[in-house]
């Protein structure tokens, strides 16, 4: 169990300085399009790499499951590109908050795709997490905090179509192993990144004059090999709820990873806001304890 609770929270960590990095990036001078590519290149690389070294069976696009994944890489091929494109004009620490909606927003559309109705707990958690990120925005800060809303508009983007990707994949791609449908997801995420922005650096020199390769290794490494491959593997040991409240530490570890290295400024109130939204996204996936009846009423009925 504490091996898988350490693998779960790695995946999560990796996540949560992803933001800072891109940020890291463009202050280098790099665009959007660029840092996206490089992510999903190679991530999508890395994976195929590791899948045949593995020795284990590849699935073709011919096989369904597969090109479900590969048609999945879309949403999470956009997630990078809404994300992104939210850190350049809000603070990193404010746009990691802004894709944590997903986790309301996955619920809401369990229930009107799956008719999974949401538990009371779970109507109370949507609560905090909204008050918790009017907080946690700054929105009552003394001084006020002026926010631009091309940010506000991508980051919402992001949790939107992160949220397709959550509830959509854990139905889809069982019968592959969780490199095999990392390495089809990721495919299809560089494919519709391509098709955005045409990776015109590998021939105007900028790949081969430029850090841009560099940059390209934490990117692929922190976002699209490591978290899967630790939540493949962490997460049976976890257990859904409890590996959910896990992955919640993306939030804090952006946070903190924005505070240090890109020296934002987070308020008292702000951190308040976070610690709520911890506490919703823990208490909407505890599970409610069983009733154990008395041996006397499982005698007398």
């Amino acid at each position: 169990m504490w091996k898988g609770i350490l693998l779960v929270l790695l995946g999560a960590c990796s996540f949560g300085i992803l933001s800072t990095i891109v940020k890291l990036g463009y202050h280098e001078g790099f665009t959007l399009g660029e840092l996206c590519s490089v992510q999903a290149g190679f991530g999508m690389l890395a994976l195929w790499v590791l899948h045949f070294l593995s020795g284990r069976t590849t699935y073709g696009l011919k096989n369904r499951e597969a090109r479900t994944c590969f048609i999945l890489g879309s949403s999470t091929g956009l997630v990078s590109i809404t994300y992104y494109q939210s850190v350049q004009y809000i603070p990193a620490s404010i746009a990691i908050i802004l894709l944590m909606q997903f986790t309301w927003m996955s619920m809401l559309a369990e229930w009107l795709i799956y008719k999974k109705r949401p538990t009371a707990i779970q109507w109370v958690a949507v609560a905090f997490i909204l008050g918790g990120t009017l907080l946690a925005g700054g929105l009552f800060n003394n001084n006020g905090l002026h926010l631009d809303w091309r940010g506000i508009g991508f980051g919402v983007l992001a949790a939107l179509f992160y949220t397709t990707f959550i509830v959509v994949s854990g139905r889809v791609g069982h019968s592959l192993t969780p490199v095999l449908k990392s390495a089809w997801i990721v495919t299809g995420a560089f494919l519709i990144i391509t098709l955005l922005f045409p990776p015109v650096y590998l021939w105007n020199g900028r790949f081969s004059t430029t850090t841009l390769w560099m940059w390209g290794i934490p990117l692929a490494l922190f976002g699209t090999v490591l978290p899967p491959f630790l939540f493949s593997k962490g997460m049976p040991q976890t257990g859904i709820s409890l590996g959910a409240i896990l992955s919640a530490a993306e939030l804090p570890v952006a946070t903190i990873a924005a505070t240090l290295f890109l020296h934002e400024m987070v308020t008292p109130v702000q951190i308040t806001g976070v610690f709520i939204i911890l506490a919703a996204i823990v208490a909407a996936n505890l599970k409610k304890p069983k009733v154990v009846q008395p041996k006397s009423e499982l005698l007398n009925p």
